[in-house]
């Protein structure tokens, strides 16, 4: 791979610089399924052989190839989010999960570059808690129905009406509303966070349900902002319910984003991370996840004998990060995501202050 000399001379303020000037921009290689090619990937197409045919695997191969090449010239990590593809999530990922615990594990690899292969608030908490990194995502326009449904002025707002009301933000937000929280929550740790107040009253926002379902654990009283993840909420009790008579024995498993009644019918209800872990740990012969179809998938890859039911609700903005936007992110250094210094301090602090809350 050839390196273009697009670095320009040092400058007083390195953030008014491009990354593209910082690191350079280096050419396309060759894509090409040769024998070699095939020999370095091989290992990596038995984790994914039963989601990609092996007539497509030669289209794969070689930008998995480039990919797994570059980034290690680049001194890059790639973090995949759970929702990711499998070709994703199995072959050029160096750190998978959920959001927050992709964000806390990148902070602490040497790497100059994180590659966040998730959605756009996922970026910003990556650049929030590794401030001195270069953060890219392949597809600036990988956005957030929740994230989107509230805005810092609209948290100001609130607390203007709900004068000294302790303010639980979810994770999945922009830093610009994060920046007006008193802290941080997740949908693992939710609950711990509410009751972590004195108040008899908490605003827990922007996810209207799982603000609904953690009220149904705590005697303080919710107040919460109509906002939802549009994979979902699609899921419906009765949806749910047809499965579980199609399937004798299945055990379902719900997201705390997912409406009150969906949980309701289901048998155990988690975060990302705790609904792998149940699986895991509990290994049902049938589990049908009631989150987005990919996570199915990337846990199927790595457990036998349990068949999974998948009601495929794909998320689009997560499915706008492929493998040639990655590769031709790590050729060109873009799309970086910068957070303004005097709303990532105020973000940072309320992560930090759900991070350090003793549970």
């Amino acid at each position: 791979m050839t390196r273009l000399d697009t670095r320009t001379q040092a400058v007083a303020n390195p953030v008014l610089v491009s990354a593209a000037q910082r690191f350079g921009v280096i050419e396309r290689p060759e894509l090409a399924f040769t024998p070699a090619v095939a020999r370095e990937t091989e290992h990596l197409y038995e984790k994914v052989k039963d989601f990609i045919p092996a007539i497509e695997w030669p289209v794969y191969a070689p930008y998995v190839h480039a990919i797994n090449r570059l980034k290690k010239e680049r001194n890059a990590v790639i973090l995949a989010h759970n929702y990711q593809t499998p070709d994703i999530f199995h072959c050029v990922a160096d750190i998978v999960g959920d959001s927050l615990q992709l964000a806390r594990d990148a902070s602490k690899v040497d790497a100059e570059i994180i590659i966040q292969c998730g959605v756009h608030f996922m970026a910003e908490t990556s650049k929030l808690l590794s401030p001195e990194k270069t953060v890219l995502i392949p597809d600036g326009k990988a956005g957030c129905s929740l994230s989107e449904s509230i805005t810092g002025a609209d948290v100001r707002l609130l607390k203007q009406r709900y004068p000294g009301v302790p303010v639980v933000t979810y994770v999945n937000t922009s830093a610009d509303v994060k920046a007006e929280t008193d802290i941080c929550c997740t949908s693992s740790n939710v609950l711990a966070v509410v009751e972590s107040f004195a108040s008899d009253t908490v605003l827990c926002i922007p996810d209207e349900y799982l603000a609904m379902n953690v009220a149904r654990q705590t005697n303080k009283k919710i107040l919460t902002w109509k906002g939802h993840c549009e994979v979902h909420e699609r899921f419906t009790a009765a949806e749910l319910l047809a499965y579980k008579e199609a399937n004798p024995g299945i055990e379902i498993i719900g997201h705390p984003e997912c409406h009150p009644d969906v949980i309701a019918v289901c048998d155990f209800a988690g975060s990302t991370s705790g609904m792998i872990n149940y699986v895991k740990d509990h290994r049902p012969s049938k589990v049908l996840l009631v989150t987005e179809c990919s996570m199915a998938s990337n846990i199927q890859a790595e457990i036998e004998g349990v068949e999974f039911i998948k009601p495929c609700n794909l998320c689009p903005h997560m499915k706008r990060i492929t493998l040639p936007k990655i590769l031709d992110s790590l050729l060109t250094m873009t799309e970086e995501v910068l957070v303004d210094p005097a709303i990532a301090d105020r973000a940072r602090l309320a992560v930090e202050r759900m991070v350090n809350l003793k549970q």
